[in-house]
């Protein structure tokens, strides 16, 4: 019997060296290929027919209503709060021939015992989900619902209970559907993607006096399309060759900000063994990010709306924030020694400098998947909330964790095809401006029996660009990074009850002039037990974190609550 050789046998491994450009400009990789963190959607393929044929139905909805009484203490010699929590939610899933994908979705109303004290509406929740609509054809979706850190420089309240500031209530949503075919031994990919993402004004928290304030991120909307043609090596030529193209633009409503881009590229994958391939390739790009300029007052100061927003002056010119117009190129080498493992590296020049991207994912067992990626790119918050969402699992772990808003993190599968992903390279801050990402991301997950464990990690380093001396504008050439690791701890107790532990760490770090760092630590816990349709669960977290010698919090929170599924 004679071995297959892993690379040549792996269908759609020409289109490897496009991967590696999916990684830094959205492109979706081929099918097996792990796209970037953050900066790669997947590729959107529909999960396989099944055996004999026909759909075999499998899925589930479960509607609740919960009311609970929550309580919090400041442990640093401030108040307690105690508040009434109302909330109506639903968790659903399907897993068929056709459809795979999952929701869960909560909306909470707390009343504050202190009247005007943390009281208000809260919206979390989480939808991913494919749909093949033929053999070939594909529809890929998703959703969040989440709160978040708005400010870089400011208070960091992980766990979201009172009135915490420098938080803003996010929402976004991508749709667009995938086409895989073929041309004799040409492989097809043309892949199209809409998105929309708003953020709430926050309130400020964790600011020096004299700090000045930034623009806020009102909301954007963004479209991207991507055609791919390749083959695999032996098939035309003893190389593989890949040619890919790509248009995108982004439009957010603050200061009639607009990102465009256009790419075009060529690849060869040329195998020097079974296991190991050479890639190189070449490209075009041309980005530009443009808006207008801020109304000022007779002092020059920025004129701001309701919602704390700069005015748009009615007669500005359009000015460029960032441009780039010319060719790029990189090369790599990719290392496939069995199925379960697979690594990939690039380095070349982009954007003027050097530039590095890769991937590694490694199957060690069934139900222990590591995936881990470098990633470098020109994004907008509203991009790269798109691509962090699309690359989140369909099939993920839901928890009742009522205090750190589950959502605005890591998220772990539940499934054996993903680790999960994590959503804090983009969520370190809701920032306006158009910016250079790079960063590492891993992930890993492990299930055993009635017990599942999620670890995240990773860095991530923003370039900010902004028009030269625009009125009010002050990120301009300044750099954001973000240091974050978390954990989740699930096991099933019994049929009826289990516990579900989190922990994190995060740690932020703004060049802006008079910026301090910040530092946020914190785990919760919850316990429940279902009686039937009726469910109960009690809770425990304590948070701490600072902002350089400004700020400093410890707080700790209780939970009880009891819910009635349908």
């Amino acid at each position: 019997m004679v071995a297959r050789p892993i690379l040549t046998g792996c269908l759609g491994l020409a289109m490897l060296p496009a991967a590696a450009f999916a990684q830094t400009q959205d492109l979706p990789p081929p099918s097996g290929v792990a796209p970037g963190a953050g900066n790669a959607p997947p590729a959107g393929s529909a999960p396989a027919p099944a055996a004999d044929g026909p759909d075999r139905p499998r899925a589930r909805v479960s509607p609740y209503i919960e009311v609970g009484q929550l309580f919090s203490a400041d442990l640093n010699g401030g108040d307690s709060v105690t508040f009434t929590t109302l909330a109506a939610g639903v968790n659903a899933q399907v897993d068929t021939a056709r459809a795979q994908g999952q929701v869960s979705y909560r909306y909470e109303h707390r009343i504050a015992w202190n009247d005007g004290y943390g009281g208000g509406d809260v919206h979390s929740g989480l939808a991913r989900g494919l749909y093949r609509i033929t053999p070939e054809l594909s529809i890929d979706g998703g959703a969040l619902a989440t709160r978040t850190r708005s400010d870089i420089r400011g208070a960091a309240p992980g766990v979201l209970v009172g009135n915490p500031g420098n938080i803003s209530q996010l929402y976004s949503a991508y749709v667009g559907p995938v086409l895989r075919t073929r041309a004799g031994p040409v492989q097809l990919l043309a892949n199209y993607r809409l998105g929309y993402t708003r953020a709430e004004t926050p309130g400020l928290g964790g600011l020096a006096s004299n700090q000045p304030r930034l623009d806020y991120f009102s909301d954007s909307w963004n479209h991207m399309a991507t055609v791919n043609a390749s083959t695999r090596p032996g098939t035309i030529l003893p190389v593989g060759l890949s040619a890919s193209g790509l248009y995108e633009r982004d439009d957010a409503r603050q200061l009639a900000q607009r990102y465009e881009g256009w790419f075009a590229r060529g690849d060869v994958l040329y195998p020097v063994s079974p296991y190991v391939a050479l890639t190189a390739g070449v490209g075009y790009e041309r980005i530009e990010s443009s808006q207008r300029d801020a109304a000022v007052d007779a002092a020059g100061r920025p004129l701001v709306d309701s919602s704390g927003r700069f005015v748009i002056a009615p007669d500005s010119p359009r000015r460029i924030a960032y441009r780039t117009d010319g060719v790029y190129y990189d090369a790599g080498v990719i290392w496939r020694p069995n199925r379960r493992t697979s690594v990939e590296g690039h380095i070349g020049e982009r954007y003027g400098s050097l530039s590095i991207t890769g991937t590694a994912q490694y199957e060690a067992a069934r139900g222990v998947f590591f995936r881990a990626s470098v990633y470098d790119g020109i994004q907008t918050f509203g991009r790269q909330m798109r691509n962090g969402l699309s690359g989140l699992p369909t099939q993920f772990v839901e928890t009742r964790d009522a205090f750190s808003q589950q959502f605005n993190g890591c998220v772990f599968s539940t499934s054996g095809a993903t680790p999960g992903g994590c959503l804090n390279d983009v969520l370190q801050s809701v920032q306006t401006a158009v910016y250079r990402a790079r960063g590492v991301d891993a992930t890993l997950t492990m299930a055993r029996g009635r017990s599942t464990l999620g670890f995240g990690l990773g860095y991530s380093n923003r370039r900010l660009f902004a028009p030269d001396a625009a009125p009010g504008l002050i990120v301009g050439g300044a750099d954001d990074e973000s240091w974050y690791a978390q954990i989740f701890f699930g096991r099933s107790l019994s049929r009826d009850s289990g516990l579900n532990v989190n922990g994190f760490v995060n740690y932020y770090a703004s060049r802006l002039a008079g910026a301090e760092d910040v530092v946020s630590v914190g785990t919760t816990a919850s316990y429940f037990h279902n009686f039937g349709r009726l469910g109960t669960t009690a809770s425990v977290g304590l948070y701490h974190f600072s902002v350089g010698d400004l700020t400093n919090a410890l707080s700790a929170q209780a939970l009880i609550a009891a819910r009635y599924q349908f």
